[in-house]
């Protein structure tokens, strides 16, 4: 069987309106704009409303994407949701989703990966495209990491936003869109980046709450040190797969947790950091939406063209590693 190819036919994201910045967090904890900006490159951050739910944000992403593709939700046959933050542990986000917008025919699963899920959504969605399974498939990345994040450490409270991205995946002619990937996990760092008390091994108890275990936990600096070493080499391969090298490519974008990883790992790549996204000053570590939201700044904004060769490159809790290399179709 030949299979089909596969590529983004809309794309859309959303931030909520409030804003958090760096001045206001002064007042929160001991922190300075300076040192953010100077270790994280952060300077502001959107924070979801009381009124909203991680699947509000999917679903206004959702909304935009299928504007862009030029199509209804009644359309959908496949919705994948990528969260830590779903809005209940069950019911599903993308069940949840599928609902809002009314997509009636669509079949749902979430992919519970953090800051790799955009890439792995859409490399998880290209499967069902290629084999003739599906023809409209939705992949959604969205976080409202702010309503699990700790607000007394000043380690991780400066980090988080809340954000979504979304895409329409469709088939194409064989070759086109999606021409690799290559997705990797290395178990034994998932202590660095974990919610220690949020499923079985440690329900939310009286504990968990005293000891602000139901927060994010994440050791900074060995995450940065495995992003450092790791992003390029998966980058290597997926480029290696697509028969691609450095120089082919027009935009490399990464999950943004951190400028000077962006940074680090362009240097290691040897390419040049204006063709690297970086949106992080405007939005902080938004986990699984960020490269959604920094795929659509550069869409939007003209300075994604069609037939341009896009790396996205994703790292985070597992510790998980994700890379896929596409054509930019549209």
């Amino acid at each position: 069987m030949r299979l089909r190819g596969c590529s983004i036919a809309g794309l859309g994201s959303y931030a909520p309106e409030r804003i958090l910045t760096n001045a206001d967090l002064e007042k929160i904890v001991d922190t300075t704009d300076e040192w953010i900006v100077t270790h994280t490159g952060m300077k502001e951050r959107h924070i979801i409303a009381d009124d909203q739910n991680c699947s509000d944000l999917a679903m206004e992403a959702s909304k935009v994407a299928l504007d862009d593709a030029g199509m209804e939700a009644k359309d959908l046959e496949l919705i994948i949701v990528g969260t830590v933050t779903s809005d209940t542990l069950f019911p599903s986000a993308s069940a949840v989703l599928e609902h809002k917008l009314g997509a009636n025919r669509a079949a749902t699963f979430d992919m519970v990966t953090g800051c790799t899920a955009f890439v792995d959504g859409i490399v998880t969605g290209a499967q069902f495209i290629q084999v003739g399974g599906y023809d409209n498939v939705l992949v959604v990345a969205a976080e409202a990491l702010t309503r699990i994040t700790n607000w007394e450490d000043r380690s991780t409270c400066v980090l988080f936003g809340d954000g979504a991205g979304a895409v329409i995946l469709q088939p194409d002619e064989p070759g086109k869109g999606l021409l690799s990937y290559v997705m990797d996990t290395q178990g034994f760092a998932g202590e660095f980046l974990s919610l220690p008390s949020s499923g079985s091994a440690w329900p939310p108890d009286e504990k968990a709450l005293a000891e602000n275990a139901t927060k994010i936990y994440m050791n900074g600096h060995e995450i940065f040190k495995m992003a450092v070493r790791g992003v390029p080499d998966i980058a290597r391969q997926a480029m290696k797969k697509a028969d691609v090298t450095s120089a082919d490519i027009d935009w490399v974008v990464m999950h943004q947790a951190n400028k000077r990883i962006l940074e680090a790992a362009a240097d290691r790549l040897g390419i040049d950091r204006e063709k690297v996204v970086c949106n992080i000053e405007k939005y902080g570590n938004t986990s699984a939406a960020s490269m959604g939201l920094a795929l659509d700044e550069i869409y939007r904004d003209g300075r994604l063209q069609t037939g341009d060769l896009v790396l996205l490159v994703g790292f985070g809790a597992g510790f998980c590693l994700s890379a896929t290399v596409l054509r930019w179709e549209k």
